[in-house]
């Protein structure tokens, strides 16, 4: 059953009229019931409400599907996490309140077509990486229960490593969207700080809160984070850029990673997973990486930092007040945490913050000499017969090599990388600086051995040679209508000097026009990605696209002509000209969409 729900599978169901969304809403609860894994959800939306989302998306017509690029995807999210009408928890029955408005990254990936199924279960306040700080149970780890399912996010972790939903959102503090990911054998993205509003999560330190996505594959979570993504009035920490266009070294050639020097790396005496980050870094050589030792150091001390110093008081401003009106509502070790912070006045958070920006610094050089960082997502596996003994042990084991990344601004992505004899999972973790998102996402691809969508097959030599320009780029809304139909990327590349690209108005989601030039001189070469798309299946992809769109001859830089987007002459009208940005994607970067 593991990986039947994941994007790719699911849209080729919808296209082929496989399977309609209440047939798949029907397939997900009654997963749901017969899943043995205990304490995965704080609750379910009422069956109803369920039901009435999917035959709304059934009763779609082919053209208003097109455009929902996660159209009747089942996904979950963290219970600190607001969906209108239905109450947020942050795992404290007593706090609990009923949202009034759905938080922006939830809405975002309800307007693109997904389905919520529930909230799932968390360490309270999302203060742990244990998973089991939750008066609603301790959530069951998905491979062996006698193991913890790491924390704060474990519901949304667990739901996806047992194929309940497509994708999750948890929240990443110290490691919170990364350690479940690991100890259940998923990806698990945390993108840079901002680039996924927060405006409707309830804070655990909000400097430094960040929504996560957990996915079956790194592709789904790519695919999720381009649709979320996007600055948001609603949240003043929201960044207004989008991630950094990826280098070309880690999308095909050679690049350098970082590793930390061995005796700063910690197993805790667990021989088979240091044998498999050694294997897992024998991979990344194997695809072009080169290996640097780096000095982990300032690493460590900042992640030291999050819960040895004033940032622990943020925890104050979100709780706070809650904590002392109803002390006894708190889990005794979330309360010792919290309460913590009242040891810190404000002279301490200005020099823990000098010292953070020195330990940044040094960061950053360590850095500037590798495209990533590589570690261990956890050094080993905490059976929860540990966290009893000694709970503050456990949890500062899990977020070794995790606490540091939201202090110093950087983004990770944690990915599977093997199994130990006994069946759990072993991950490491990629590593960039601020927006280098696409960056790692890239290099998780090449890593996993995925194409775009998953690993794909070599093209038939009569398959379609098709030119895309916009948005069914790579990443981009409109990329599944090309990959459900088994579309391949062949490469990228640049079309003839004698093209001009428009950004057309009125167009959902938005879309560019390519128009070969009349006068000669008077265009230029537009990046486009060559797609392979096999013969049998064009027709239908023709059907889905929509006026002022059609499929013409384009001529690339090399002189070859294939099949490409084009527009008709007549949407040009008032639309703008961005020829100078040389592509779509750069045009997006530029005017920070």
């Amino acid at each position: 059953m593991a990986g039947t729900l994941n994007l790719a599978r699911l849209r080729r169901r919808y296209a082929d009229e496989d399977a309609t969304p209440e047939e798949v809403l029907r397939e997900v609860l009654g997963r749901i019931e017969a899943c043995t894994a205990q304490h995965v959800w704080v609750d379910l939306l009422p069956h109803d409400d369920l039901l009435l989302r999917a035959r709304a998306l059934g009763a779609m017509g082919a053209a208003q599907r097109a455009e929902l690029p996660l159209f009747g995807i089942p996904f979950a999210v963290k219970d600190n996490i607001d969906v209108a009408s239905y109450p947020t928890t942050a795992g404290c029955p007593e706090f609990a309140y009923t949202a009034s408005r759905t938080a922006t990254v939830v809405a975002r990936l309800e307007a693109a077509g997904a389905m919520l199924i529930g909230k799932t279960n968390m360490d309270q306040f999302a203060t742990g990486l244990v998973g089991t700080r939750s008066p609603y149970g301790a959530c069951d780890n998905a491979v062996d229960p006698a193991y913890v399912s790491g924390g704060s996010s474990s519901g949304s972790a667990v739901a996806v490593a047992c194929d309940l939903v497509s994708f999750s959102l948890g929240t990443d503090t110290a490691g919170s969207g990364r350690v479940p990911a690991a100890c259940n054998g998923i990806v698990g993205l945390k993108p840079t700080r901002g680039l996924l509003s927060t405006a409707g999560v309830v804070p655990a330190c909000r400097s430094l809160d960040c929504v996560a996505i957990f996915a079956q594959c790194v592709a789904d979570a790519g695919n999720v984070l381009e649709i979320a993504l996007g600055p948001d009035p609603r949240d003043p920490l929201s960044r207004d850029v989008p991630p950094l266009p990826v280098r070309a070294g880690l999308h095909e050639g050679g690049f350098y990673f970082g590793v930390p020097a061995v005796e700063a790396l910690r197993f805790y005496g667990d021989a088979e997973s240091q044998a498999l980050f050694e294997a897992a870094l024998q991979r990344l050589e194997s695809i072009g990486g080169r290996r640097v030792e780096i000095d982990f150091a300032p690493f460590l001390e900042a992640g030291s930092l999050l819960y040895d110093g004033p940032w622990v008081a943020e925890r104050l401003v979100a709780v706070g007040h809650f904590l002392m009106q109803q002390p006894e509502a708190v889990l005794p070790h979330t309360r010792a945490i919290i309460e913590d912070g009242m040891a810190y006045d404000a002279a301490a958070v200005f020099g823990a913050q000098y010292r953070l920006a020195a330990l940044r610094r040094k960061a950053e050089e360590q850095m500037a000499r590798v495209d990533v960082l590589v570690t261990p997502t956890i050094g080993t596996h905490v059976r929860r017969e540990d966290v009893e003994i000694e709970p503050l042990a456990a949890n500062r084991r899990l977020g070794y090599y995790t606490q540091f990344v939201n202090l110093l601004d950087q983004c990770a992505i944690a990915l599977p990388a093997g199994k130990r004899s006994d069946g759990m999972p072993f991950g490491i973790s990629l590593i960039a600086p601020p927006l280098g998102d696409r960056d790692l996402l890239t290099l998780a691809l090449r890593f996993a051995g995925e194409a775009s969508e998953g690993a794909v097959d070599e093209p038939a030599d009569d398959d379609i040679q098709l030119a895309v320009v916009g948005a069914h780029l790579s990443g981009q809304p409109l990329n599944h209508q090309l990959t459900v139909r088994g579309g391949q990327l062949m490469r990228r590349c640049r079309t003839a000097h004698a093209y001009r690209l428009y950004a057309l108005r009125g167009t959902t989601p938005r879309k560019p026009g390519l128009v070969r030039s009349l006068p000669s001189g008077a265009g230029d070469a537009i990046e486009v990605e060559v797609w392979s798309l096999p013969t049998g299946e064009f027709g239908g992809f023709l059907r889905e696209i929509p006026s002022p769109l059609c499929i013409g001859s384009v001529e690339l830089e090399d002189g070859e002509w294939v099949q490409g987007f084009l527009c008709e002459p007549h949407a040009l009208v008032n639309s703008e000209d961005i020829t100078a940005h040389g592509g779509w994607r750069a045009y997006l970067n530029a005017v920070g969409t």
